[in-house]
């Protein structure tokens, strides 16, 4: 998986990887939007870091329901400076959702789906970004939509 840096345009490999209870705790407080201690117990938090660097740059809390074969997004989000139009990288929030999508894939194979409920204000930016689709009170990626997701967000192709 891979972001890009805005100021070089290079790209820059990235890993997702699991959070433990001590880092959710040790968060930098206001360096991310929402509180995400509050998640630990019903979603697992990841978080995606520059490959071999400590700084996290983005987070996810999913949330498995095996009976309908998916995965829920419960919160996503980039850290402070990496929102905007002064954003330093470009691309966290789709490796992360590519990442949901792979995961996904992996569990419910062609019957794969990942959903999540978005803000009112950044609906559309999912529908036209993300090409996700309305469900009423939430936007979902599956079949064909779920697949270009990971290709272009984690086999980079």
């Amino acid at each position: 998986m891979e972001i890009i840096e805005l100021v070089s345009d290079k790209r820059k490999s990235v890993i997702i990887t699991s959070m433990m209870k001590d880092e959710v705790k040790s968060l930098p407080k206001g360096r991310f939007y929402f509180n995400w201690k509050v998640l630990e117990e019903s979603s697992t938090i990841y978080k995606l870091q520059l490959s071999g660097e400590e700084d996290i740059l983005g987070l996810v809390a999913l949330i498995h329901f095996p009976e309908e074969s998916r995965i829920e997004i419960k919160l996503i989000t980039s850290s402070r400076e990496n929102i905007g139009k002064k954003k330093k990288y470009d691309g966290i929030v789709g490796c992360l959702i590519g990442f949901a999508c792979q995961l996904s894939l992996e569990k419910y194979g062609e019957f794969a789906c990942v959903s999540l409920v978005p803000k009112t204000e950044i609906r559309q930016h999912y529908i036209e970004k993300y090409g996700m689709l309305d469900a009423g009170w939430q936007l979902f990626l599956d079949g064909g939509r779920l697949l270009n997701i990971v290709k272009k967000y984690v086999l980079c192709v």
